[in-house]
């Protein structure tokens, strides 16, 4: 069977580059598909074509309807592919198979078709109130960036490139976007599946490369007007830095440490294993994940037991069988990482409950496996109850109050998502409101929706992600003051410059 490869695209032309990216699955080490790597000459022809288009009105001046129409037929054809996209994801970032079909494939779907909907009913330009004392009448309207950069990273790709490509070009913008080098082959589907439905050259271009080069060339770049990233929080400042020199709005999703509180009434029977799947889903590679679990002392050994006996039936392996719990971690890098975090947790005086390890056997020879791992006994100023870890690493933690629960939960840099489990809703609510997070889950966890939107607090991130004002975050405002009073003598301006000699 051939590999297949992709190369660059720009401006409706086939480029190829110097260097080529291997990508290779993580359960296996096959190879996947190869990439023609572009770098900062790359990303300059790239932005100079959708300045160009951008310029030439072509999509920006195409009616709203026309461009919804263009994402909804993009969104058709992506929904004719999901086996075949949800298993080419698999394959390349280790996501298990029945995360990727409904989660990265089937949510991006439901966002475009979304974001295209939001477009027909859009108010890219509406009258305003009367405007005293004189008759004027104020227009306001919602108009196109120009150049748009997007950065995504490996572990949902579709997804997060969806909540940024989407709502900017049905905002009229022009794209250029950098997927992570480790998991490009969806951006690249994704880039096809737009020129096949109609999609002016120059409008979106794909460009995959690091994040060193291409991805800080295109932060940089003088002619970019916004750049919408996910990431981490550090790779998120420098961008913020990267922006002020030509005041480029950002939208950053960084990152996050989820606190996950088990009040004292807590049905058990649900929470426990959403507790693990707030944790682990997508191989615990999730910024939003709940990776915090803060229990009340009285029920610690009750719930750790149950914890422990859920996570055991788990299943570690191949990410393309349906049966798969857990699959690979993305690089060997981020299997050690994981793995150090562990071993420091360990030293801090945490005591692994289940997991801690690499999993030993055949099958595992060539992948980048951890198991999924309970640790116990953190306590908050521990490295891992503070940095993200990015793996199946769930840390118990324990509190005396709902009171002392809030303060463990609310320390932290981050602010992304947050989760609180019980029977009595009131209360559970309140602790919700006092949570600082951008989201906060009652009785469950991930749950993602294109009407609600995405993004958090603090050092997680600015700006929001989806939603009901997804276009908003791609379009700029302009008022517009239209005198209709003639030749009335009295003018507003006449009142400060007098009459003429």
């Amino acid at each position: 069977m051939s590999v297949p490869h992709y190369p660059l695209q720009i401006n409706g032309d086939i480029v190829e580059t110097d260097e080529t990216l291997e990508v290779r699955s993580p359960a296996t080490g096959e190879l996947v598909a190869t990439v023609a790597k572009g770098g900062a000459a790359e990303i300059d022809a790239a932005v100079a074509a959708a300045k160009a288009a951008d310029k030439s009105g072509v999509w920006r001046n195409t009616p709203p309807a026309e461009r919804a129409a263009i994402i909804n037929t993009v969104a058709a054809s992506l929904a004719g592919r999901i086996e075949e996209l949800a298993a080419l994801q698999s394959r390349e970032n280790g996501a298990t198979i029945r995360v990727t079909g409904a989660l990265h494939v089937g949510l991006s779907i439901a966002n475009m078709q979304s974001v295209a909907a939001q477009t027909l009913e859009y108010e890219f330009e509406k009258a305003g109130p009367e405007i005293g004392p004189v008759p004027a009448e104020g227009i306001l309207r919602r108009e196109p960036l120009g150049v748009v950069g997007a950065i995504v990273p490996w572990n949902i790709p579709l997804l997060t490139i969806v909540w940024k490509v989407t709502p900017a070009l049905a905002a009229g913008n022009t794209v250029v976007l950098k997927p992570d080098e480790h998991a490009p082959l969806l951006a690249l589907e994704l880039m096809k599946e737009f020129e096949v439905a109609g999609l002016p050259k120059g409008v979106l271009t794909v460009v995959v490369g690091d994040g060193h080069d291409a991805g800080a060339r295109l932060s940089q770049h003088p002619d970019v007007r916004k750049v919408g990233f996910t990431g981490s929080t550090e790779v998120g400042k420098s961008i913020l830095g990267a922006s002020a020199d030509n005041m480029k709005r950002v939208t950053l999703e960084l990152g996050g440490k989820g606190p996950n509180i088990l009040l004292d009434d807590a049905d058990l029977d649900v929470a426990i294993d959403g507790a693990i799947y707030a944790c682990m889903a997508n191989n615990g590679e999730a910024c939003e994940a709940g990776t915090r679990l803060l229990v009340p002392s009285e029920r610690k050994d009750e719930i750790v037991e149950r914890l422990v006996a859920r996570v055991a039936t788990m299943k570690i392996g191949d990410p393309l069988e349906l049966a798969t719990d857990i699959g690979p971690l993305i690089t060997a890098e981020q299997r050690d990482r994981v793995l150090a975090h562990i071993a420091k947790a360990q030293t801090q005086g945490a005591k692994v409950a289940i997991g801690g390890s690499a999993p030993a056997g055949d099958e595992f020879a060539n992948g980048y496996f951890v198991e999924p791992t309970i640790l116990t006994d953190v306590t908050p100023e521990m490295t891992v109850a503070c940095e993200e870890v990015f793996g199946p690493v769930l840390s118990v933690l324990s509190y005396e109050t709902v009171e002392e629960a809030v303060a463990i939960a609310n320390d932290t840099e981050y602010g992304l998502s947050a989760g609180v489990w019980g029977t009595d809703e009131a209360r559970v609510l309140d602790v919700a409101r006092q949570l600082e997070a951008g989201m906060v889950y009652v009785n469950d966890w991930h749950v993602l929706h294109p009407a609600y939107p995405f993004g958090g607090y603090k050092q997680s991130g600015l700006g929001r992600e989806g939603g009901p004002n997804a276009l908003d975050q791609y379009t700029e405002q302009k008022y517009i003051s239209v005198d209709r009073s003639g030749g009335v003598e009295n003018k507003a301006y006449g009142l400060v410059l007098g009459t003429p000699a």
